[in-house]
């Protein structure tokens, strides 16, 4: 059984900054424009020009949601993002070819050092700007939904489960009649947050199974079906008869999804679900200032909790070379994680709004952004 994704669009927030030309530079600190005045621009005022993201194609729906509401309010200014990939947009960034990356996966230290190179002594930092379960999706013919605990669940996408009426399935899903399709893994052939943050989730729940070490990168031991970017599995899930897959629950359309054991219970996907799992989760040791990367707790017990969540963050610079770039990059930063800008996303998109304590902090970090010296 599926849940309803919601409606349209919500009221766009105003924002404050200035006027500038479109960007042309392959450097993220860079801007063709500039402030005439040098100055912050005034409260209420519409910014123009061209602000270039890369990066995860899990918030895709979220962005063209957050680029319309954006532009409506400043029909001079453009947004392009690309949704080519977590560690594709990482790699932009890095290189100096985007000024902001969306990512499922926030900075690995080593990149937190290189980010210094393209955004100056102070590095990048990392905004929770998009929350979304990842279903466990799959395409069963008379099989709407299923119950299935960590370990299951790990023994499929290791392929050591192989049909679908297997004993370990069949004995958590009772009064379902499961056929004896053969079931095909699908998964991300890119290097991806989704995929991180979902083995992150086996390791975590079922690693006497699940023995692999985290990555972005699906273990090559493991061969089976493989696509390019949530379309990619989600297509192709939705075209082979017992295949499962794992993507962002705004994505799945009519496939069929798991519920995860937590507990003794098994959790329904929902959005709701998924924030609760936010409930729990730690700042990450060691991070910079005004960097709110988070790990969260893939083993949770808490009834309720859905676990296996994608927390999605936009990676800006902490000093970019002009005022004009600041203030466009702090525009668009700051309406994506305000209320106003989490509600349009969620409408389009159906993931779980950021709290209002984490949307406080995001908006101040933003905030934190200034012109490079």
């Amino acid at each position: 059984m599926k849940l309803n994704r919601l409606g349209s669009a919500a009221a766009v927030l105003s924002v404050a900054a200035l006027a500038l030309t479109a960007c042309g530079s392959d450097n993220p600190t860079g801007a063709a424009g500039a402030s005439a005045s040098g100055e912050t621009p005034a409260a209420n005022a519409a910014v123009s020009g061209t602000l270039t993201g890369i990066g995860a194609s899990s918030q895709k729906s979220a962005m063209e949601a957050w680029i319309a509401g954006f532009k409506a309010e400043n029909p001079q200014a453009n947004v392009q993002y690309s949704p080519d990939g977590s560690g594709a947009g990482r790699k932009a960034f890095l290189a100096g070819g985007a000024q902001f990356a969306g990512s499922d996966a926030y900075l690995k230290p080593e990149e937190a050092e290189e980010a210094k190179q393209v955004c100056g002594p102070d590095g990048a930092f990392n905004v929770p700007a998009y929350v979304s379960p990842i279903a466990v999706a799959f395409n069963l013919d008379g099989v709407d939904e299923l119950n299935l605990d960590a370990g299951t669940i790990a023994k499929i996408f290791k392929k050591e489960i192989t049909t679908w009426n297997d004993e370990a399935i069949a004995k958590q899903n009772p009064e379902a009649t499961l056929p004896d399709t053969a079931i095909t893994v699908v998964h991300r052939n890119d290097e991806s947050g989704t995929t991180e943050n979902f083995v992150e989730y086996l390791k975590a729940a079922a690693g006497d199974v699940w023995t692999y070490e985290v990555s972005g990168d699906w273990p090559s031991d493991i061969q089976s079906e493989n696509a390019k970017g949530t379309s990619g599995v989600v297509s192709t899930t939705g075209s082979t008869d017992g295949a499962i897959t794992y993507a962002d629950f705004s994505a799945v359309g009519d496939l069929s999804t798991v519920n995860v054991k937590v507990g003794d219970e098994y959790t329904k996907i929902s959005a709701e679900a998924a924030a609760k799992a936010l409930e729990t989760a730690t700042p990450v040791e060691g991070a910079a200032k005004n960097d709110l990367a988070l790990d969260l707790e893939r083993d949770t017990t808490e009834a309720g909790t859905y676990p296996i969540v994608l927390l999605s963050y936009h990676i800006f610079c902490t000093t970019y070379k002009d005022q004009a770039t600041v203030d466009l990059v702090k525009a668009f930063g700051t309406y994506a994680v305000s209320a106003e800008g989490q509600k349009t996303a969620s409408d389009s998109a159906g993931n779980a709004p950021l709290s209002a304590s984490m949307e406080e902090k995001a908006a101040a970090a933003i905030d934190s952004i200034t012109v490079a010296k």
